[in-house]
């Protein structure tokens, strides 16, 4: 759920990938200095590329054995044996320290999309989902953002789950087509569904409640990520800002959209886009 593209053929040697033009994410990198910003371009290209095994990678098997090389592969990386995919990653690890477990921490969280598709998981698990897929992300990129390491985790842990439950809901539609179902499943339960299909989940007439509670829940979690951006250095924060500002547009206009079938594909106005650019890009 974190990114889609298609696999590299030979992902030994495959380019990096880089973000897509235009895009929020694109965007905030292009603000950082260069170190910083190839820095998180190698951290993108490794998640895209251990996303799209999850997503796209094959049978389930041959997922779980290539989200295996890659745990290796970051093991070796550490020890000083980098293969030759992750060799843009040795010096974004050696100049800002990032950890090791983080890593691997993102390819635990696709696995948990590779070994099973996802369907209506408890609370807790849903959390340590968004803690995998984003907000482990967070913490590889704020230590390249050079945020001040107490703040800086805080803000991963709050901004990763903003921004994953933000694309929870933007894509219920789409996650349903694939066989998967992030709404929590006690939500699912206040409403009378148990054990649903993805379909049967989203088709519901009240899984507008649902919706409407994650989105609060995101809401929460996007007050305390400003909270503690607004205490912060604003240039090792102009990045997260954005990011920020941005994804809270599309939650915002899924919300203004409402859940009735059918429901549109939502993307905020460039308008509004490019003044989340121009408020938290320039300064």
């Amino acid at each position: 759920m974190t990114a889609t593209a298609t696999p590299a053929q030979n992902p030994e040697s495959a380019a990096p990938a880089l973000p897509a033009a235009g895009s929020s994410f694109y965007t905030a990198m292009r603000l950082l200095p260069k170190e910083r910003r190839e820095a998180m371009y190698a951290v993108y290209a490794f998640c895209r590329a251990v996303d799209d095994v999850a997503d796209d990678g094959g049978t389930r098997a041959v997922r779980q054995a290539e989200l295996d090389r890659w745990r290796a592969d970051i093991d070796a990386l550490y020890a000083g044996r980098p293969a030759p995919r992750v060799c843009d990653l040795v010096e974004p690890v050696r100049r800002f320290g990032l950890k090791r477990e983080d890593f691997q921490a993102v390819i635990d969280g696709m696995a948990m999309d590779a070994v099973e598709d996802i369907v209506a998981p408890d609370a807790e698990t849903l959390d340590l989902y968004c803690d995998r897929v984003a907000s482990a992300v967070g913490r590889l990129s704020v230590r390249i953002f050079g945020m001040p390491e107490a703040d800086g985790i805080r803000l991963a842990w709050h901004q990763g789950r903003a921004l994953q439950l933000t694309n929870i809901l933007r894509d219920i539609d789409e996650d349903a087509e694939r066989g998967r179902l992030y709404l929590p499943r006690e939500k699912l339960q206040a409403i009378g569904l148990t054990d649903p299909t993805p379909v049967q989940a989203i088709s519901h007439p009240r899984i507008g409640e649902v919706c409407i509670s994650l989105a609060r829940e995101a809401e929460e979690h996007y007050e305390a990520t400003w909270e503690i951006i607004r205490r912060s250095p604003r240039k090792a924060t102009k990045a997260a800002r954005l990011m920020a500002a941005a994804y809270h547009l599309y939650l915002k206009a899924v919300v203004d959209r409402g859940w009735a079938m059918p429901r549109a594909r939502v993307k905020p106005g460039k308008l509004a886009l490019l003044g989340v650019v121009l408020r938290h890009g320039l300064i």
